[in-house]
């Protein structure tokens, strides 16, 4: 019985090819889970892409990522997913960066890489030579810092919102209201001080109130009595509100 996975193999010969073509350009060739990376130098992407479009017969940009190593110098590494029509074939093509060395762009070799290239620029910050339109694609134009990055906080630095005062939008420093709620219980398997709409009709009656560990229920005093029979007159819905049969 065949697998229901399509078959992953890469062709014969195409890592000593690739390594061939590419020479000196290249820092390392490595196969991993079916899958070849190709580490090239920075500056030699753009004669590494030709080749390897030309002479190895990757004829297709897929995709370009960003990955962001914070404690490696250079932080940045960029990812090219090429695909080979006539092999049927995909490899990547690796290569290092900081956010002062713009990375040669490959629009000139694939068009599509424009948009590809602002992504990565919008979400990383690595900045791509020759790139005749390297803006922001996904955040707002005065959005501020790079989501990607491993520093960049989850609730962001600024938040927007449209003023009716000012007829505009506005951006200000993010407020997280969530900090300021208040919790009646300290974590679920304590609950919360009163009874939930529907408890009482379980026929186990009120909850005993958790009270201190230096406290017995026998030595409970009449004003906690009192109290615990008001919460039970709160909780319990009347007849004729809820339409039960008395």
């Amino acid at each position: 019985m065949t697998h229901s996975a399509p078959l992953i193999k890469t062709p014969d010969g195409t890592i000593e090819s690739i390594s061939k073509v590419l020479g000196k350009h290249m820092v390392s060739i490595e196969e991993a889970n079916n899958e070849v990376a190709v580490h090239i130098h920075r500056d030699a992407l753009l004669e590494c892409m030709l080749q390897l479009r030309d002479a190895c017969e990757y004829q297709q940009l897929m995709e370009i990522a960003g990955v962001d190593w914070p404690d490696r110098d250079p932080r940045f590494e960029i990812v090219y997913c090429l695909l080979s029509l006539t092999k049927n074939h995909r490899i990547r093509v690796h290569l290092t960066t900081n956010e002062d060395h713009p990375v040669p762009s490959v629009t000139s070799i694939w068009p599509v890489a424009g948009w590809l290239e602002r992504e990565v620029f919008d979400m990383y910050g690595v900045l791509f030579s020759g790139n005749a339109d390297l803006r922001r694609i996904l955040t707002d134009y005065g959005f501020s810092g790079h989501p990607q990055r491993k520093d960049f906080p989850l609730s962001g630095y600024v938040e927007l919102r449209y003023s009716e005062e000012e007829k505009r939008v506005k951006y200000e420093p993010v407020q997280l209201a969530q900090d300021f709620r208040n919790f009646d219980f300290l974590s679920p398997w304590e609950g919360a001080d009163y009874v939930l709409p529907g408890d009482e009709k379980t026929g186990e009656g009120v909850p005993q109130q958790a009270t201190p560990k230096t406290t017995d229920t026998a030595t409970q005093t009449g004003a906690g009595k009192a109290a615990n029979k008001e919460a039970v007159k709160r909780s319990v819905r009347k007849p004729k509100a809820t339409g039960d049969k008395a």
